[in-house]
């Protein structure tokens, strides 16, 4: 018997939520797959392109939870594709922000897989867009930093160049951490009075986007019932006259950035 092929590794990015924010690439992997693994960021309107012939097989993840380890994912592609079944990979965003991608492609290479690496639109980007948010803006922020909030020695880490005056701070998988993050920030040298925008479902039909200042972060997140998957983003632009916010109310304690600052 002739030896099988390994088959292709596709790790797609399915971008924030939206099926309209697929690239075309990805549009054509997901119709025509016979297997997709994919992450429960992946929304149902995207996985709903997928054929009749596909099988779906869900990895899901949630913080401190994981329905299957990251190293039993990998072995999971490794196992299909070295039997000759092609899989795409789909993952929320972008596959390699904050999307562990990076070890998925490194036990594919160790294991003599062909992978391709489909990028898709990143959470903060996808969102901080349909906010009308600008990450980056020539009178507010030359620097954008990503990082992530439920890392573990948080309070071990410097911040301050991270958040401040001419920068931006965009913080994902923050929202059960939110308090132990603007006391972080604080305690770091950035003012409680810098704006923060919290995104919440990003891109969906029920994304909210509420504005706050730092130092009412973790009682505002507490006060909406902020739920996963959501964004803080940390810096001037966060009050920019374009921030308009469209889905939603300012948070409770202020009508306006403007009424907050004063």
């Amino acid at each position: 018997m002739a030896d099988i092929a390994p088959a292709t590794v596709h790790l797609v990015g399915a971008g924030p939520g939206d099926p309209e924010l697929l690239t075309i690439k990805a549009v054509r992997l997901i119709r025509d797959a016979r297997l997709i693994v994919h992450d429960g960021l992946v929304s149902d309107d995207i996985l709903a392109l997928a054929g009749p012939q596909t099988e779906l097989v869900s990895v899901a993840k949630q913080r401190s939870r994981h329905s299957m380890p990251q190293e039993a994912i990998n072995a999971l592609l490794v196992r299909f594709a070295l039997a000759g079944e092609p899989v795409v990979r789909l993952k929320g965003g972008d596959p390699f922000i904050f999307g562990r991608g990076g070890e998925e492609v490194d036990a594919c290479r160790a294991a003599g897989v062909p992978v391709e690496v489909v990028p898709g639109i990143s959470a903060a980007i996808g969102a901080a867009a349909q906010a009308q948010l600008p990450l980056t803006h020539r009178e507010a922020s030359s620097a954008v930093s990503f990082v992530a909030g439920q890392c573990k020695g948080l309070t071990d880490q410097d911040w301050s160049g991270l958040a401040g005056k001419g920068r931006t701070l965009v913080i994902y998988m923050g929202v059960a951490t939110a308090a132990d993050i603007a006391d972080k920030l604080m305690a770091d040298g950035v003012s409680p009075a810098i704006p923060v925008a919290v995104l919440e479902n990003g891109t969906r039909t029920n994304m909210r986007s509420l504005r706050t200042l730092l130092a009412d972060l973790g009682d505002m997140v507490a006060r909406e019932e902020v739920k996963s998957p959501a964004l803080i983003v940390v810096g001037d632009v966060a009050a920019h006259a374009l921030a308009r916010d469209v889905l939603a109310d300012w948070a409770a304690k202020g009508e306006s950035i403007s009424e907050m600052r004063s």
